[in-house]
């Protein structure tokens, strides 16, 4: 009899409960000593040396499971290898715990005052195994993934000296402090293992560092790799708006958190990409071309003022049941619809204000979410409250009836309630009041202080309260544990705007389509077909849903004909004046099979409207602020 997943971390969940009761408050006596090797790059392998001041006695080392920034259980204990221990020489024999297994309990020796711990991390290579992070042109080192740590001790409270060992030539950038650098080995200043764990670094044979704050006291970075040196070349027209960003919010939070604050990107087809959010930088990596490509990938530039963002919500402030004393004592996620949803809203505004993305762009992506949870039919059994317990639930795997089951919806749809509550603190102030006041308020405190403060649900209403008076305790639980029908779409409304279809996607919408090679029929028929013709995002219950059609299926023909996106769409024109059905040819494992949609409502494309005789507020929303 197997064990679910799940299950499985509710039981990890009670083991480590118990054991953060036994933890210490005091410091750990004396500083670890970490040495990195990352050097071997042809064979993806991170090679790891400790050394851990001890005591006499039992000993019991943990390799982190709740990484920093991820919402879940998912550290990378599959790819951890090769444990060895020694003292004074001496190899010692180590025990994984039987329920715990991130744990590794040792005896060390009498005559001994410290133990050496060796291990590898195997960064994937293939990408069934895990996000690569290490290429022959690019590595990322998360500490997490690198690290041994004592159990029974708050990791803020446990000093580090971090060392690592780059290839030959390579440069770095990370928001640690470097203590010396000789030759091709760094060693960074003593720190505690929570701001270690939130420090990573990334490095390339191709690197270029960008000053994004010229001249400002508390500096700004955006450290770039790529797997060539052409991925490199950005123009000044270019990094103006990621400059105009760095205002941009510090004009929106009034505040810094930060000594410095160091943006790691990565521009590559190779290194895996992510979007991670810490206090003073974060990791952030995409396809080649965010440069060369410029206006192809203007709706992938979203990402880097929303991981900004997460330096004053979600790194400074943080939910309360996010203050936990150790990488192995789990986490609560109930607030992540502010720390996360909350983040995506000014992540969209700023990318607006800032220039990264034009106004008019910015209305079509948020079409797009809008009518992607208009017809979220899993709205009708999930409220979005629960999705946030999606990261220990899912953990982020593929689903089959996405439509239906929901994942980590609590980002774009916190989004919407998120604008549901500008607007309507713009309406009820006779537009004297908005949001930038909350997140003046609740994010600038303690200008220059970057030691978290946390926050409840009481007082993010407390907050809300002071800025506009109102019952907003109960405007975010109908909003959060609500089923619809439909999505918050009232704050579209109250800005202006209404959420329309039409038979032709937007010209920005229609440009994102065909760089993905795919073509969005959710709105028609209910489903989307990729590059390949395989048939994907279906709509539960819609036509596509009704018919039999389901994943794993790929589209070769309709009504006769070899399928292209273009003949589908003309298939489902035509029908609109017709009586007969679409018939697709669909090909699922070894079987080929007819299916006929009974389908007349043709095209349908979602866009913003805007609501004659109401102001714009959305337009107020977007504007830069002076």
């Amino acid at each position: 009899m197997s064990m679910s997943r799940a299950a499985l971390a509710v039981l990890l969940a009670t083991a480590f409960s118990a054991q953060a009761e036994a933890i210490s408050e005091q410091p750990y006596p004396g500083t670890i000593v970490l040495k990195v090797d990352a050097t071997n790059t042809a064979q993806q392998i991170f090679r790891v040396r400790e050394t851990i001041p001890a005591k006499p006695g039992k000993l019991t080392l943990l390799y982190p499971q709740w990484v920093v920034g991820n919402h879940g259980p998912s550290g990378a204990i599959s790819q951890f290898a090769g444990l060895k221990v020694s003292a004074n020489g001496k190899p010692l024999e180590w025990k994984r715990d039987t329920v715990n297994v991130y744990a590794f309990h040792i005896e060390v020796p009498r005559d001994a005052s410290s133990v050496e711990v060796e291990f590898q991390y195997l960064s994937p290579t293939e990408a069934n195994q895990g996000r690569n992070t290490m290429t022959n042109d690019i590595l990322g080192v998360q500490w997490q993934s690198v690290t041994l740590y004592p159990a029974g001790y708050n990791s803020r409270r446990i000093t580090m000296q971090p060392n690592l060992t780059l290839p030959a030539g390579w440069q770095y950038g990370t928001a640690l402090e470097t203590a010396a650098r000789t030759g091709d080995e760094i060693a960074f200043k003593p720190l505690d293992l929570e701001a270690m764990m939130d420090s990573p670094l990334f490095a390339g044979r191709y690197f270029r560092r960008i000053d994004l704050d010229p001249g400002a006291k508390v500096p700004v970075h955006l450290n770039v790799v790529a797997d060539t040196p052409e991925q490199l070349e950005a123009t000044p027209e270019q990094i103006a708006p990621h400059r105009a960003m760095v205002q941009q919010a510090y004009k929106l939070f009034n505040s810094q958190h930060y000594q410095h604050y160091d943006f790691l990107f990565a521009i590559s087809d190779e290194f895996g990409g992510i979007g991670r959010e810490h206090h003073q930088s974060s990791e952030n990596g995409v396809k080649t071309g965010y440069f060369t490509d410029w206006a192809k990938n203007e709706a992938g530039r979203e990402l880097l003022p929303h991981e900004f963002t997460h330096s004053w919500n979600g790194k400074f402030r943080r939910p309360a049941d996010q203050n936990v004393p150790n990488f192995n004592t789990p986490l609560q996620n109930s607030l992540l619809w502010v720390y996360e949803g909350q983040t995506q809203y000014w992540g969209a505004v700023i990318a607006a204000r800032s220039g990264l993305i034009k106004p008019e762009h910015t209305r079509d992506l948020l079409a797009a979410t809008a009518a992607r949870y208009d017809n979220t039919r899993g709205r009708e059994w999930r409220a979005v409250q629960d999705t946030t317990n999606d990261p220990i639930v899912n953990a982020r795997r593929p689903q089959g009836w996405n439509n239906w089951q929901r994942a980590e919806d609590y980002y774009s749809e916190g989004e919407l309630i998120w604008l549901d509550a500008d607007t309507l603190i713009r309406e009820k102030s006779g537009d004297k009041r908005s949001l930038n006041d909350f997140a003046r308020s609740f994010f600038g405190v303690d200008d220059g202080v970057n030691v978290a403060r946390h926050y409840t649900f009481d007082d993010v209403v407390k907050a809300l309260n002071a800025v506009q008076p109102y019952d907003w305790a109960g405007f975010l639980r109908t909003r959060l544990d609500g089923h619809g029908p439909g999505a918050p779409l009232d704050g579209l409304a109250r800005a202006g705007w209404k959420l329309v279809y039409t038979d032709k996607p937007t010209e920005f919408l229609k440009a994102r389509e065909d760089q993905s090679k795919s073509a969005n029929f959710q709105y028609s028929l209910g489903f989307s077909v990729g590059s390949d013709g395989k048939l994907e995002g279906f709509v539960w219950e819609g036509v596509g849903f009704k018919a039999g059609l389901s994943g794993g299926s790929t589209l070769l023909a309709v009504n006769g004909r070899a399928y292209k996106a273009e003949v589908l769409r003309a298939a489902v024109t035509a029908a609109k004046t017709g009586k007969e059905p679409i018939t697709l040819l669909v090909k699922k494992g070894s079987l080929y099979q007819t299916y006929a949609l009974d389908y007349h409502e043709g095209l349908k494309y979602p866009r913003l409207e805007r609501i004659e005789g109401t102001p714009d507020r959305l337009e107020a929303i977007l504007q830069p602020l002076k």
